[in-house]
């Protein structure tokens, strides 16, 4: 075995975005790529009953695909998933919208598995503004949507989230918050892309990045490989220090283009917000079970396992369980 492959196999792996098309193929590639937990969307655009849909369908694939994958629910359940060879599941929302108006819902939704919570989804929603919309900042209801996700431990993120909006979520939060899924202006400029500025922030007051592969936002586009996304986390390294970041690739693996049709609408049916065109996957890393191609470019690039370590998994299970309160 490489060193890499038993590297990899020896560490906490844990990706801080998946989207993908949910099933058993997709999770046997996730074992394939061994992954130990990743935070799974179930909410974008939907309120909350279709949300709730979306947790109950998760709970058929926990009892159909219990030799592959388990719920987290807590942080020891991280590491039990890795002692069994599973990939843990953590609920999260790329959209507050499953909130509505009620504060109560928070609680709730902690209750059946949400851990990470992002506070809009590109446009205006009841808590904030999203990067693609004028930024009026974080709203009364969404400092008190704040307080309570830090009252129950649901990680804010804010990596859709407009700059004004993120800014008062940073200062507002008493726990740790995060972009689970960014790249850098730096590299590419793009409305989705955080600036220097923006990453020193969050940084600076305690909060924590994941880096996105997502081909659109890196500097050579569909034509990115595997080395041009450890280049990516190591610009962010550079900024915000080897402690602080982690993966956030943001898979979409198994979607076609109508899925991305109504994530690239505002409300999923209405203006057309940005256009992706093709969405290729950098060469290298173009599915979720490639997973150990990562940990060897980023030895390639010269990491001591220490640092790929951290950043593969051990980072972030140490700020979620700050967040947890666990």
């Amino acid at each position: 075995m490489s060193q890499a492959q038993e590297l990899h196999n020896n560490s906490i792996i844990v990706d801080g975005l998946v989207i993908a098309k949910w099933n058993r193929d997709l999770f046997e590639d996730m074992r394939r790529g061994g992954l130990t937990a990743a935070n799974c969307t179930v909410s974008v655009w939907e309120g909350f009953k279709a949300t709730i849909d979306n947790i109950v369908e998760f709970n058929k694939f926990y009892q159909d695909n219990g030799d592959l994958i388990m719920p987290v629910n807590h942080i020891s359940d991280i590491a039990d998933a890795k002692a069994q060879g599973k990939t843990g599941i953590i609920l999260g929302f790329q959209n507050a919208n499953a909130f509505e108006d009620q504060i109560g819902y928070v609680e709730i939704f902690k209750k059946l598995g949400v851990g990470v919570v992002q506070m809009a989804y590109n446009t205006q929603n009841l808590i904030g503004t999203g990067c693609y919309e004028r930024d009026g900042g974080l709203s009364g209801f969404g400092l008190e949507i704040v307080a309570e996700m830090n009252r129950v431990g649901i990680m804010c993120d804010l990596s859709h989230v407009g700059p004004q909006t993120s800014i008062e979520v940073i200062e507002a939060s008493k726990k740790p918050v995060c972009y689970s899924h960014c790249l850098p202006l730096g590299l590419k400029e793009h409305p989705r892309n955080k600036s220097d500025e923006a990453l020193q922030f969050i940084v600076d007051k305690g909060g924590f990045i994941g880096v996105t592969m997502f081909a659109p936002f890196l500097k050579n586009g569909i034509n990115s490989t595997v080395d041009d996304y450890v280049e990516a986390i190591d610009y962010v390294i550079n900024i915000a220090g080897e402690d602080s970041v982690g993966i956030g690739t943001d898979f979409t693996q198994g979607h076609d283009q109508s899925f991305f049709e109504m994530l690239t609408h505002d409300k999923g049916n209405a203006r057309r917000l940005t256009d992706f065109g093709k969405i290729v996957n950098p060469e290298g890393i173009r599915t979720l079970g490639e997973f150990p191609n990562l940990t060897a470019t980023m030895l390639k690039h010269g990491w001591s396992e220490a640092k790929i370590k951290k950043v593969m998994g051990e980072n972030w299970v140490r700020v979620l369980a700050d967040v947890w309160g666990e």
